[in-house]
């Protein structure tokens, strides 16, 4: 019986893991022609603006539909390929955005303790002020994650420059960041429960 349910295990995790090295590298299609590049680079939108929940959700969040219309309002608010978000706006229903990155049910993630250690949204999501459609920079894979836990100070910055998509983490700022962030030991951050739950 154990045998048994450890293939099914082994099963189930390579068809998860299969899937997200799948989604790596490919975009992601959305139901309105959003172009990162051009908000959050051109403009220099901050991730926050639309991702709102990034500081103390497990979820960045979806922007609504009213964080769209507070500039199309009255930024090219005839644009055709606005047609959906005015749909939305004037029926009340949210839109629907396709998830970029999708971890399985398996897998406990939280941003908001990535955001207070300094861990910069491009260590993950990669430069998406550059991207005129997201795509999933990388395989979410276990290994990608125990790689940060078991050495983050490579990959830490301060926090004011956490959505700062440019900004090049120093490692040895990192060492001294891993003191003052409070971040817990590899030996802690490795246990399984911390992301299986």
């Amino acid at each position: 019986m154990l045998g048994v349910f450890l293939a099914l295990v082994l099963v189930f995790s390579g068809v998860a893991v299969g899937a997200l090295e799948q989604r790596e590298g490919r975009p992601v299609p959305q139901p309105v022609p959003f172009s990162h590049a051009f908000h959050a680079g051109g403009l220099g939108l901050s991730c926050r603006y639309c991702h709102s929940a990034v500081g103390y959700a497990p979820y960045a969040g979806l922007p609504p539909t009213e964080t769209c219309m507070t500039c199309h309002l009255y930024v090219k608010p005839d644009s055709p390929n606005l047609a959906l978000v005015r749909e939305s706006w004037e029926k009340g229903e949210p839109l629907r955005w396709n998830r970029v990155v999708n971890l399985p049910d398996f897998v406990y993630f939280h941003h908001a303790p990535h955001v207070a250690k300094g861990v910069g949204c491009a260590e993950c999501h990669g430069r998406v002020d550059q991207m005129p459609v997201v795509y999933q920079p990388k395989a979410f894979t276990m290994k990608f994650c125990l790689d940060c836990h078991r050495n983050p100070a490579p990959r830490l910055r301060p926090r004011e420059q956490v959505f700062n998509m440019a900004y090049v983490p120093d490692p040895e700022l990192g060492r001294e960041l891993l003191q003052l962030y409070h971040v817990r030991p590899p030996e802690e951050l490795t246990s399984c429960n911390t992301c299986h739950r």
